[in-house]
């Protein structure tokens, strides 16, 4: 039988952390981008948003009032002050709390000429309580509204800074509330666990708990624990995705890595020369392919070398080959042996294994027919993933060769894609694999259906810890340092 212990306090499911603001003005700001366009979006959120209305507009009767939230209305906007006329324009009233931020809302779309756009926002200032908005401070005060959670605020970041197809599709997936979901049921799964494993603490003794109950709670979390491992277990294929998948071209000096990059860039990116030893660092070059966003790094040739600069390069190049999600070795068909192979320095050799991706350069200065053979032969001989035979100079074979690595990226990436539930954050993983290590610690409390009355208290500890663990992915809990991070990525009208 157990011991009855007061329990320790535990967040509530709905619970979430409060932060208040030190400047509770109204707020607005440009939030199409600057420069010259031909329509400009202003903002205006806060108690006092609807004064915007009534001081800086002129409907064309004096019966034409703007009162239907979320329509469209013509109006001249007009200086509150000086009654000057500034532009003509669309108003659209957003009522709190059914509006982006939570607050009443206000958006003129007026013409985007840079005079225009700055007219307005200087007329703005003067109505008493205005401000222009900080940084990132209309989505902060959506997260304060309720309106939205960590995740999805991450989302929204991300999806402002998608650059390709794959990335946009991560973004609003996440932006839609598609991680919230999973991650607060998980929560609330774990609070449970913990509410019932505090009422056997408490009166397990006394009110005759039902037999069985802690069976049950053991079978839940090892549910949560198996979920939330599996869970884990994506080989980080979201935040590949998401902050560019590495490819590093590597191989000797002179067989072409250089030209290649500029290629694949269509520009000069990186210096070409005959002189072995030219690239001395890492350069890169962000490419599209498939929709897929990739970093394409030009490396210094592998070679043994007594120049200090040049080693300096080669480790930096070794470095880069360590962390590459995809190594392309690129050999010059110039220097072959005689039985017709690329030449291959020792250095180079250990960096080539089975998931190794393989160019042969320079096919068009080659004295042998039977590419197809020489193809059999290197592949055979280096054990490489696949090899192709390009000249990077005129550019033939470049084309096959990206068809073929875009179909490469597909198989590689397109059904762990297509996960509703993708981890796109290191923060998220190191807050799940802290819950996974609470929820651990919490199983191995129990052997042999037998708990010491001392370890069920602690066992509830563990349920706490796990479910913090999960609140501060969503932003329940302990976020303020991970906001100030977040907020910076925004721009001053989102």
């Amino acid at each position: 039988m157990f011991r009855a212990v007061k329990s320790l306090p535990w967040p509530s499911i709905s619970g979430q952390i409060r932060f208040i603001t030190t400047r509770p003005q109204t707020i607005y700001a440009l939030s199409s981008s600057p420069g010259k366009a031909g329509v400009a979006v202003i903002r205006i959120s806060g108690n006092n948003a609807k004064q915007a209305i009534s001081k800086m507009t002129l409907p064309p009767t004096a019966k034409s009032t703007v009162t239907d939230p979320r329509k469209a209305y013509f109006r001249r906007i007009r200086h509150p002050t000086s009654g000057q006329v500034l532009d003509r324009g669309l108003v659209l009233w957003f009522p709190g709390p059914h509006s982006f931020t939570g607050e009443d809302s206000v958006e003129l779309q007026i013409h985007g000429g840079n005079a225009v756009v700055k007219s307005v926002l200087d007329a703005l200032h003067h109505i008493q309580d205005f401000r222009m908005a900080e940084q990132g401070e209309f989505s902060r005060r959506a997260f304060d509204n309720d309106k939205l959670d960590l995740t999805e605020l991450e989302g929204l970041a991300d999806l402002l800074n998608a650059e390709t197809e794959m990335q946009h599709r991560l973004a609003l997936r996440q932006a839609e509330g598609g991680l919230r979901k999973p991650y607060e049921h998980w929560r609330e799964q774990i609070i449970k666990c913990m509410a019932t494993t505090e009422a056997v603490i408490d009166f397990g003794e006394d009110e005759n708990i039902e037999d069985g109950v802690m069976d049950q709670v053991i079978f839940d979390v090892e549910k949560l624990y198996t979920s939330i491992t599996s869970h884990l277990d994506d080989s980080h294929v979201g935040e590949i995705v998401r902050n560019g998948i590495q490819v590093a071209i590597v191989g000797p000096p002179n067989a072409g890595k250089s030209t290649l990059l500029n290629r694949l860039a269509k520009r000069e990116a990186a210096i070409v020369s005959n002189i072995p030893g030219t690239t001395r660092d890492v350069v890169e070059v962000k490419l599209d392919l498939g929709g897929y966003p990739v970093v394409v790094c030009d490396t210094a040739g592998l070679r043994e070398s007594t120049d200090l600069v040049e080693i300096e390069g080669i480790k930096r190049a070794k470095a880069r080959i360590d962390t590459a999600d995809i190594k392309i070795c690129l050999l010059s068909l110039e220097d072959t042996t005689a039985t017709g192979l690329p030449t291959i320095d020792p250095l180079v050799r250990s960096v080539i294994d089975k998931d190794t991706y393989l160019v042969l350069n320079k096919d068009d200065v080659y004295s042998h027919d039977d590419l197809t053979q020489l193809v059999r032969n290197i592949q055979s001989e280096t054990g490489a993933k696949q090899v192709w035979t390009m000249s990077c100079s005129t550019g033939r074979g470049v084309d096959v060769f990206l068809k073929q690595m875009i179909g490469i990226l597909k198989s590689k990436f397109d059904s762990i894609v297509a996960n509703p539930v993708l981890i796109t954050q290191a923060r998220h993983r190191e807050h799940l694999e802290h819950c996974v290590l609470h929820l651990e610690a919490f199983l191995s409390k129990y052997q042999e259906n037998y708990m010491p009355e001392e370890d069920i208290v602690l066992s509830a500890e563990e349920l706490r810890q796990a479910a913090n663990a999960l609140g501060r992915i969503t932003g329940r809990i302990d976020v303020e340092n991970v906001l100030d991070v977040l907020f910076g990525q925004f721009c001053i009208g989102k």
